[in-house]
């Protein structure tokens, strides 16, 4: 994947702690740090959209489907 220059603000005191850890050689570097970071930020804010998604799903409605799919298929499926 192609990667990109950018120049970012940040704290010192956040900075400080990013540099603890390449020190420490949890990243290999302070880009690297930030990128993970920023990675599981982003799919943090997925799961919690998919959450949100299936939040608004009729549990009673989908149970409903779920049992009617099951019911129709398993007469289908070979006995072992």
């Amino acid at each position: 994947m192609s990667q990109t220059k950018v120049a970012i603000t940040i704290e010192e005191g956040v900075l400080a702690k990013i540099d603890a850890l390449v020190r420490r050689k949890v990243f290999s570097n302070r880009s690297r740090a930030i990128q993970e970071a920023v990675l599981e930020k982003l799919e943090r804010l997925d799961r919690n959209r998919l959450a949100e998604e299936c939040a608004k799903l009729d549990s009673v409605f989908e149970r409903a489907m779920a049992d009617e799919g099951l019911s129709e298929e398993s007469d289908a499926w070979p006995k072992y």
